[in-house]
């Protein structure tokens, strides 16, 4: 069996043991699966992952957010050098990644919507926002996300136990019609 499957219309499927790495180390995109209240279909072990979802938030927030978004602004800055341009949509979605994080780490809960800073994203996302500014607040969030670490509850990693428990169990009732449905 395949760890991941996509779709044409951006759907992404992945196997347990797999979502559950990526969960462990942070990812973002598994991380807001976890936390969407957007949830077409519900089986009872994945309504058991979802209950079980905090043990997934950690201090790594910070490193895999941090990194993530790093990276992906010195592939940006080289468009911007070579091509004159960026994908805005993009951008945006990078800075609300840190406003995510600084909000996990503060609150232990992942944040799918950011109402507050609603107009300034869509603003980045058509291109009215300049460069310098989309870099001045990445700058600050980078700042916030560090001040959110020394302040965190969170543990210092996931519960790892919890996590292995949930995967035997999940292996082992898998083939269980009731789990299954």
């Amino acid at each position: 069996m395949p760890e991941q499957l996509e779709s044409d219309h951006e759907e992404v499927y992945w196997e347990i043991e797999k979502f559950i790495r990526l969960a462990l180390k942070a990812n973002p995109n598994i991380l807001e699966c976890l936390y969407s209240p957007l949830v077409e279909t519900c089986t009872p072990l994945a309504r058991e992952l979802i209950d079980l979802r905090h043990i997934f938030l950690s201090r790594y927030v910070h490193r895999t957010y941090n990194a993530y978004v790093l990276s992906q602004f010195k592939k940006l800055e080289q468009d911007l050098r070579n091509q004159g341009e960026v994908r805005w949509k993009h951008v945006m979605h990078l800075i609300r990644l840190l406003l995510s994080g600084v909000e996990v780490l503060l609150h232990g809960f992942v944040p799918l919507r950011v109402d507050e800073y609603r107009d300034r994203l869509l603003a980045i996302r058509r291109g009215e926002v300049a460069w310098e500014e989309v870099e001045r607040w990445r700058l600050s969030l980078y700042k916030e996300l560090d001040e959110a670490l020394k302040s965190t509850s969170l543990p210092e990693h996931p519960d790892y136990d919890r996590a292995n428990q949930f995967l035997i169990r999940a292996r082992r009732l898998a083939p269980s019609p009731e789990y299954a449905a």
